[in-house]
């Protein structure tokens, strides 16, 4: 009878403890280019956002993709496990050397993600390491051709550039740099100190001018009020001029039209006479 039921029930027991082996191995692979190689079980249920390289006697044989996967027991072995999700990778602290000879001290993040298991596997011995070591050089080689002044401000351009040459030498490994980002820029003691004096500089520099300005402003307002108050003066005087003189020409005709009618009166008198 525990013969019967072994024969029975082992292929269903067998099958669902590989079954369970596999997904305990496949949540404990780490989310990196290489992880822990699972064992051919024959049946195999690849995860999610992964791609397992297989070899048939030594040679590359396939890439599984996520799901259901057959393999043959003793010719085919799994010889790499590639994340396919996101990942981001700590750049360590360097020095660099910007364009007016500063050396500085950064660092960043780097994202990226595996679009070729084959090439991620075959092209490059430790594609994490490989990737790590040409963002520092790239970063160095960029902020070697950027001055001290424009390297806060062209940022962004210089994580652009980055991301740039990283994906043209990493393009033959099968990794893509989504994006990069310096996270951390350190300057020597002295020389921020120099940049803060400048900045102080900068900012009295604009006080001083923003004060000239406003002392300009008023000023040119008060002059422009006693250019008015001269121009309404004159105005004024010219009107009162004016004005006066209408009043001297009107007496005038009226005492020239009263002699004219007194000289008319006295001159009819004389002919009626």
């Amino acid at each position: 009878m525990a013969f019967v039921l072994n024969k029975t029930l082992g292929p269903i027991v067998s099958r669902r403890l590989l079954q369970r082996v596999i997904t305990t191995t496949a949540r404990e692979q780490q989310l990196r280019f290489r992880s822990r190689l699972p064992y051919n079980t024959v049946i195999l249920f690849v995860p999610q956002q992964e791609a397992w390289v297989v070899e048939r006697m030594g040679k590359f044989f396939k890439t599984l993709n996520p799901g259901l996967n057959f393999l043959l027991p003793v010719l085919d072995s799994i010889r790499y496990v590639q994340s396919l999700k996101e990942i981001a990778i700590e750049i360590p602290s360097q020095t660099a050397i910007s364009k007016d000879n500063v050396t500085l001290t950064i660092d960043g993040v780097l994202y990226l993600k595996v679009y070729d298991a084959y090439l991620a596997s075959y092209g490059v011995e430790d594609a994490e390491f490989a990737v790590t070591q040409l963002a520092q050089t790239t970063m160095r080689s960029e902020i070697g051709k950027i001055a001290l002044d424009t390297l806060f401000r062209e940022r962004e351009s210089l994580n652009v550039g980055i991301v740039e040459a990283i994906n043209k030498a990493a393009k033959a490994w099968g990794i893509v740099c989504l994006r990069y980002e310096i996270r951390d820029i350190r300057l020597p003691p002295k020389v921020q100190e120099a940049m803060q004096m400048q900045v102080e500089a900068e900012r009295r520099k604009r006080a001083t001018v923003l004060e000239s300005e406003g002392v300009r402003e008023a000023q040119i307002n008060k002059a422009e009020g006693t250019k008015q108050a001269t121009i309404l003066a004159s105005e004024g005087f010219k009107l009162e001029q004016i004005n006066n003189a209408n009043g001297e020409a009107e007496a005038i005709r009226a005492k020239a039209n009263a002699r004219a009618e007194a000289l008319k009166i006295v001159a009819d008198q004389l002919q009626s006479e």
